[in-house]
């Protein structure tokens, strides 16, 4: 028997389905009210409270936000019993049956997936996402799990209220958009928004609440005219206005450098009919115009063109009383249904498939493509910011000669407009045609645009397109593409060197084959096939190299790879003869380009040392190396001091030439307010600034604050200084240095 407060929460729960599922079955969900109860019976929440609150709020939600069917929210009902408690998978499919095990198991694999870009948490990601096209009751479920957490998160401590926030805000929230869930979405950006930033939070609620009496007289002003004409229509409809939500708010703020008070469009009025007749909806629009003057080029059909989560209405803005500007949305019922609760509105199971579902059909096609399209070799860091990208973009709609829609993210190109189409039209693709006329690749295309593309069977993608698309798609198919080119010179350059040795009876121990790659400057094995494949050098000469084994091993190499002056003196200073080396000594040569040096040793070869990293502008020094020829440092390198005192006569005087064209490695520490957009924002200043090309980012957070290092590209010390000043200035970082070690 249940307490009196257990019996009241499953009476309520139970009233709550029978209001918006329609028919249940009723002992499914009490079956699983009273198991999870059992189950948890020991357990408390962070708050204190017994911990079958949680899964009876999560139940809840679903029954209210996103009510779907029993399946759900018994789903929900036991969505932690298997992570949290002794039963098992089996035993919940031994109760409950393989689906709602299999939904349960499913959310369960999704909790903390999002913590770190580890590879082993894309792989969750891949997974979820790839269940959800089978079943989506399981981001359902977790949807209504995390809605739960954010709203009682602050029971737990700062640090994982922040990490938590984030992961909402930049996963679920996006994810909850693309679903077409936009009641759940903008709770997911509140609940986040108050913890990522507290006291912006706090200002843009207290202004919100305190002008309620306000808006609400406003509105009901606004409104009372329309009402008046669509009665007279004789409309059944509801009208009402609201607030915009918070974090809508800060962003309009932020975006527009605007304050409070200057942000005209804070709240919405809703018209919504019920009719089964969308042509009603433009005739209520033509009532609404006539009776406030519209906003032209903010009237938005997304009726005629519905977004591609399955979102339908008209979007317009109206010059209200006293000149003020209002957003005004007007749809049918069913309409709200899908934009309030997604395609879950529409989804149809197994037993009920409905083949005419377009939307459903291809919400499935781009999760599966989202994923199945995704190169092997692509970090997850670069899996995660390709779905970041894909899941929260405005639209576009463009067409194809025969007039077929395709809807594409804003800032898209002819490019990414062909590997839509097809990833071998993409690959072939020389050219594009925009409304009839020839444009280049790399041009945006907008909202009707009409996009002819232009192929060739002999054409091959080229390394640049990848800078100027922005799908998911395209980025994947190019990066595939060169990927598997780089494959193949690798294995054509490892079977013509496996040859040559064969040929000259020949084998390379693994140390004989790195002091190889070390001598030629390669960073890999893989890099020297690659060379081979593409004539850059033949294994004839890579053979020359190694043919005296003993010589490649003590460094002394007779071959047109290694600079004349380099072996005479090293074999000089190996033998420790500073006097003959000091007669080198006579002028300093300049060559473009090339480290000037002392005396005849211009062509000595020469490298960077890595322990200070020195770029063109700094105070520099030579050392020479018994191996490597010249090794360049900073003057003010730590490990100068000790080299000088070691062997102070391989100290040699260098200086920069007066013209560099080489780009130079250096790194930046940057630490500072652990905010939404701040990744983006450092990114975006490092690369625009004399067109600065980024190896390389690492961000940590801790609490609110993030660490981090980026790794670059810079002509010499004044693009280094200009970059770091340029980066201290991005509001909320605290520190940007030069990474020294």
């Amino acid at each position: 028997m249940l307490n009196t407060l257990y019996k009241k929460k499953l009476d309520d729960l139970l009233a709550i389905c029978r209001k918006n599922l329609g028919e249940f079955n009723e002992k499914l969900i009490t079956d699983a009210f009273k198991f999870s109860l059992n189950a948890h019976r020991l357990d408390k929440r962070a708050s204190g409270e017994p911990f079958i609150i949680h899964p009876y709020e999560v139940a809840s939600i679903v029954a209210k936000e996103i009510p779907l069917d029993d399946i759900t929210i018994a789903s929900a009902l036991l969505h932690d019993v298997v992570e949290d408690t002794k039963f098992t998978y089996e035993d919940v499919k031994a109760e409950f049956g393989e689906t709602i095990a299999d939904i349960v198991d499913g959310a369960t694999k999704i909790e903390g997936m999002f913590e770190n870009y580890e590879a082993k948490q894309v792989e969750n990601y891949r997974k979820m996402l790839l269940s959800m096209s089978d079943d989506i009751r399981v981001i359902l479920v977790k949807f209504a799990d995390r809605l739960h957490n954010m709203k009682t998160l602050e029971y737990l401590n700062p640090e994982r209220q922040v990490r938590m926030a984030r992961e909402t805000m930049e996963i679920y929230a996006p994810l909850a958009h693309r679903l077409g869930l936009s009641r759940v979405k903008t709770e997911f950006e509140d609940l986040a928004f108050k913890y990522l930033d507290r006291q912006f939070y706090k200002e843009i609620s207290k202004k919100v609440i305190a002008k309620k009496k306000e808006r609400e007289s406003y509105v009901n002003k606004f409104i009372q005219p329309i009402k008046a004409e669509l009665d007279k229509e004789g409309f059944k409809y509801e009208i009402s206005g609201r607030a915009k939500h918070l974090y809508s708010i800060a962003k309009k703020m932020k975006s527009r450098n605007k304050t409070f008070e200057e942000i005209y469009d804070l709240f919405a009025v809703r018209i919504i009919l019920d009719t089964a007749d969308r042509n009603d909806c433009f005739t209520a629009y033509g009532i609404a115009s006539e009776i406030y003057i519209p906003v032209p080029e903010r009237f938005k059909d997304y009726i005629s063109l519905p977004k591609q989560n399955g979102y339908q209405s008209i979007h317009t803005t109206l010059i209200g009383p006293e000149g003020k500007m209002v957003e005004v949305q007007i749809r049918t019922r069913d309409m709200h249904e899908v934009a309030e609760k997604g395609v879950a509105a529409h989804w149809k199971y197994k037993e009920n498939i409905n083949v005419s579902d377009i939307q459903m059909e291809d919400w499935i096609s781009w999760i599966r493509d989202l994923f199945e399209n995704t190169s092997k070799e692509s970090t997850p860091k670069q899996i995660i910011e390709g779905l970041k990208l894909n899941l929260y973009q405005d639209e576009i709609y463009v067409f194809t000669p025969k007039g077929d829609l395709k809807i594409l993210p804003v800032n898209s190109t002819p490019i990414d407009f062909a590997f839509d189409i097809h990833s071998e039209v993409g690959y072939k693709c020389i050219g594009a045609k925009v409304n009839g006329k020839i444009v280049p690749l790399d041009s945006k295309l907008k909202s009707g645009d009409q996009v002819e593309v232009i192929t060739s069977k002999i054409k091959k993608p080229h390394q640049d397109w990848e800078k100027s698309v922005v799908t998911h798609k395209a980025k994947s198919d190019i990066h595939k593409y060169f990927n598997n080119e780089r494959r193949l010179k690798i294995d054509e350059g490892r079977e013509t060197w496996a040859k040559k040795l064969k040929k000259m009876k020949l084998s390379l121990s693994e140390d004989e084959m790195i002091k190889l790659l070390a001598r030629l400057k390669f960073d890999s094995i893989q890099s020297m096939y690659v060379s081979i494949a593409e004539n850059q050098v033949t294994a004839d000469e890579l053979y020359e190299i190694i043919k005296d084994k003993n010589k490649l091993l003590s460094g002394e190499v007779d071959s047109p790879w290694v600079k004349p002056f380099e072996k005479s003196l090293l074999a000089k200073v190996k033998e420790n003869e500073p006097s003959l080396f000091e007669s080198y000594i006579k002028t300093a040569r300049s060559n473009k380009n090339k480290i000037v040096a002392g005396g005849d040793v211009k062509d000595l070869m020469f490298g960077y040392a890595n322990c200070c990293n020195p770029i063109p502008g700094e105070d520099i020094i030579g050392f020479i190396s018994k191996t490597e020829g010249i090794k360049i440092h900073k003057k003010s390198c730590k490990n100068l001091s000790n080299l000088f005192l070691t062997d102070p006569q391989r100290i040699i005087d260098v200086q920069w030439p007066e013209e560099v064209e080489d780009d130079f490695f250096v790194g930046i520490k940057i630490n500072g307010e652990d905010r939404p957009g701040m990744l983006n924002e450092i990114t975006n200043v490092i690369s625009v600034h004399s067109n600065t090309n980024i190896k390389s980012v690492s961000i940590s957070s801790k609490g609110a604050m993030f660490d981090g290092t980026v790794i670059l590209m810079v002509k010499n010390i004044t693009h280094l200084t200009e970059l770091i000043e340029k980066i201290k200035n991005i509001t909320g970082v605290f520190e940007a240095k030069r990474f020294e070690e």
